[in-house]
């Protein structure tokens, strides 16, 4: 398939009509602790000299959905580092795949709402990047992809196997809205997931710029570098009362300097809740870390930990909080296999259509990502900064009144770059760094200061007339749910798993 047919498939992502987000009442997120909730106080932001955005800047969002790659993505975007071609548009790659004649499979073009995914444990991101050959994903999932390993006969893995769809790709046709973001906004083609491997260590690095497992969970200096599993006050562990993250996250500074903060997370989201979460309702824990880090506990923060109903009241009631995150529940989450890629881009389609119908959109800076690749096939080699990072590309976004138009940032990039912007905006500069901080931290690498990090500035002009929001229809045509036989549903056991 020529790229150039793809290309004309963009022209209707800007067409959308206006629709109102809907918000209904929910009850407080519930937790097992029986500490105060946090400050709901909105500090006045210090917009001095140290700002790089002159004071203009007064809400950051990051919204974070689940499991694509860039090149799943945005890999035929017209400018972007997508999927390589050759000189007559076709693509030159073709990745190894032992189920057909012909030894691999070239990306092919999506239209399914529900995808499979692979694999993504530290495990297979080393098996997907093979020594930098970028070609293990089939392979991968063959070995390992669960659903299909208990429904070997369901007719999506029968086709599968033959045509795997960890190296489908998704364009204008079903991701209009994400696609018109990137034709108006900013699109940060070398954004790479912090670490290798899966949501837990991805949602960890988002809010404190390191993962580490802190046995027994007690002192800072107990804790060390790991892509692994560590949540260890889960299950019948002997630490089932303690915090698991007793190293220092960005909400400990952001509390110190008086900035005011949000995790916003789905309805019925339980905090901390281990082995009792909720199967099909809310945000699951590993992707709501906050209420596991002492810090959070120690300054009285768990109140920060909010339902979605509450993020569209502070924009209504001009009370949203200077640094936010948003986390969809389970449902609108774009995780593999059962949650598809309409009720997603829906989900942020609502959540950035309230923020630019509101009074806060003259002063913020919102950034979409995903927490990791997937198992979706993707051509670039992460660049190596530490023991755990970079892992693979995933999609992301910029929007803000001051965001270039149709800008593409080839910066290299990471999640921490959100941070380093949060503390260049709000806290003057000030890093998660051992060496400044005001409580103990044995982190390796101060990850804001890593040398070939980007700068997300580079796609904002604030010399510019700012510009109009972007509202857009959360489900427009034909995004509607289309899946190969009978649709699998994603379990939390996937999730975990990986």
């Amino acid at each position: 398939m020529h790229v150039a047919t793809l290309v004309r498939a963009a022209a209707a992502a800007a067409a959308a009509a206006l629709v109102a987000a809907a918000c209904t009442g929910a009850p407080s997120v519930s937790t097992r602790s029986d500490r105060p909730a946090g400050s709901t106080s909105s500090p006045t932001v210090d917009t001095g000299s140290d700002d790089p955005t002159g004071g203009k800047i007064e809400h950051v969002i990051v919204i974070v959905q689940e499991n694509r790659s860039f090149d799943h993505y945005f890999g035929t975007f017209p400018g972007a580092d997508g999927i390589p071609v050759d000189d007559d548009g076709e693509f030159s790659v073709c990745i190894p795949n032992p189920q057909v004649a012909e030894g691999c499979t070239r990306p092919w073009h999506t239209t399914e709402d529900i995808n499979q995914g692979g694999p993504h444990t530290n495990a297979a991101a080393l098996q997907d990047v093979r020594d930098g050959a970028m070609d293990g994903f089939i392979t991968t999932w063959l070995k390992s992809g669960l659903y299909c390993k208990r429904n070997p006969d369901a007719e999506v893995c029968v086709r599968n196997r033959q045509q795997p769809d960890v190296v489908s790709y998704h364009d204008a046709e079903t991701i209009p809205n994400y696609w018109a973001y990137a034709q108006e906004f900013v699109l940060q083609d070398r954004m790479f997931q912090p670490n290798f491997g899966w949501s837990e260590p991805a949602h960890l690095f988002l809010v404190s710029g390191w993962s580490a497992r802190c046995i027994p969970p007690d002192d800072p200096f107990n804790c060390e570098s790991s892509n692994g599993f560590v949540d260890v006050d889960r299950g019948a562990s002997r630490f089932a009362d303690a915090n698991s993250y007793q190293w220092t996250d960005l909400t400990y500074l952001l509390h110190e300097n008086g900035i005011d903060w949000a995790y916003y997370v789905g309805p019925g989201t339980v905090n901390d809740c281990n082995d009792d979460c909720p199967k099909e309702v809310g945000t699951p824990e590993i992707w709501n870390p906050l209420p596991d880090f002492q810090t959070v506990h120690d300054n009285d923060q768990l109140g920060n930990i909010r339902e979605h109903d509450e993020f569209f009241r502070a924009l209504e009631d001009d009370t949203l909080p200077a640094v936010s995150w948003v986390k969809p529940d389970i449902e609108h989450s774009e995780h593999p296999p059962g949650n598809g890629v309409a009720k997603g881009q829906a989900f942020v389609t609502e959540v950035v259509n309230a923020i630019g119908r509101s009074d806060a959109w003259d002063s913020s800076v919102i950034f979409i990502t995903w927490d990791d690749w997937g198992g979706f096939y993707d051509h670039v080699e992460p660049p190596k900064v530490d023991w755990g990072g970079y892992g693979l590309r995933v999609p992301a976004l910029m929007i803000s009144p001051y965001a270039k138009q149709g800008y593409i940032d080839h910066q290299t990039l990471s999640f921490d770059a959100y941070l380093r912007f949060i503390e260049d905006v709000f806290l003057g500069g000030q890093r998660l760094d051992p060496e400044t901080m005001s409580r103990p931290d044995p982190r390796p690498t101060v990850r804001e200061e890593v040398d070939i990090l980007g700068d997300v500035m580079g796609g904002l002009d604030f010399t510019q007339e700012p510009r109009a929001p972007l509202i857009l229809e959360p489900m427009p045509n034909p995004g509607q749910a289309k899946c190969i036989g009978e649709c699998p549903e994603t379990t939390i056991g996937d999730i975990l798993r990986g």
